[in-house]
């Protein structure tokens, strides 16, 4: 309860933001999280996760585990990543999905807050091999709120995908709109 207070008034300080729409009650599954522009995602994904009292994994670049903030980014559920290593972290993933009796891997397809012009294409090959649904979720800057789509089976068509994906972002702002990827594979 006291997390969840927490979260809470994190998203209130924050300006009111609210939650609209709603998790699925599945066990497995992958979120991906998009347009994601600032540090401020991070900040209202975390409140978010404290308010549904949610069990999530996410992978971010180990240099974010050092001292001192390793302990809380690990007690989020971060995983860290040496991106400067070669290993098949796809088949690793989804190995650890199929495991477990409860996974929720959440994923920024950008992988960056930079401009980027191409999704990476990770989260996809993940759940398909997890056999596993993707559920987005959109932080909507502009309205103040954290929004939660439906669960979307991959056909393994994977443009068709991946466009059907960004059809969901695309009415969401982003805290910088100009860092925001413009399509899923844009050249």
């Amino acid at each position: 309860m006291v997390l969840e207070g927490l979260g809470r008034l994190a998203l209130w300080l924050m300006g009111g933001w609210k939650l609209e729409g709603e998790l699925p009650r599945i066990d497995k599954y992958v979120v991906i999280v998009a347009h994601h522009t600032s540090n401020w995602d991070f900040v209202v994904g975390a409140a978010t996760k404290l308010i549904l009292r949610l069990k999530i994994r996410f992978f971010g670049k180990h240099t974010l585990f050092y001292p001192p903030l390793g302990w809380l980014m690990r007690s989020l559920g971060g995983v860290a990543i040496e991106r400067h290593k070669s290993i098949n972290r796809v088949e690793q993933s989804a190995g650890e999905i199929r495991k477990a009796d409860h996974f929720v891997l959440v994923i920024t397809p950008e992988g960056t807050r930079s401009k980027v012009k191409r999704w990476k294409t990770g989260f996809y090959h993940i759940a398909q091999s997890a056999d596993i649904p993707i559920v987005p979720i959109s932080f909507d800057f502009g309205n103040k709120r954290v929004v939660f789509g439906e669960p979307m089976t991959m056909t393994g068509d994977q443009d068709r995908d991946f466009l059907e994906m960004h059809r969901f972002f695309l009415p969401h702002q982003p805290k910088h709109p100009e860092l925001g990827c413009n399509g899923p594979f844009e050249e």
